[in-house]
């Protein structure tokens, strides 16, 4: 019985592991960024769960935007690759819609921990 029961906590300490949220996004602040997203108006182009008033229907919405693959149909999604998409957008698709906004790189840090979340 001694056995099972040692068995048991042990596959309950694997499950409670696979529940632990991964570190945010570069070091940013998710709530940091939420908030920001709206200062910046992403909200009037793009819906964004859980950002007030973000209800834009000129960009696409972001619900999920951590599991796309492509960012703009042309930057393979990552961290990294996030934060430069939305300090330079044009950098990257020039004819693209959404205007380069003075975020700055922490700031934009933060906006990616909070859009990687959106899985």
């Amino acid at each position: 019985m001694n056995a099972l029961v040692g068995l048991l906590f042990a596959h309950l300490g694997l499950a409670l592991a696979g529940c632990e949220q991964s570190p945010p996004a570069l070091g940013g602040d998710p709530e940091s960024g939420r908030l920001l997203l709206r200062q910046f108006g992403c909200g009037s182009c793009h819906i964004i769960p859980g950002v007030a008033g973000a209800k834009g229907n000129t960009g696409p919405p972001l619900e999920n935007v951590g599991r796309r693959v492509y960012l703009g149909g042309v930057l393979p999604n990552s961290p990294e690759n996030m934060a430069q998409w939305i300090r330079e957008p044009s950098r990257f698709a020039p004819e693209t819609a959404m205007p380069d906004l003075p975020v700055s790189e922490a700031q934009a840090r933060d906006m990616t921990a909070y859009l990687q979340e959106l899985k």
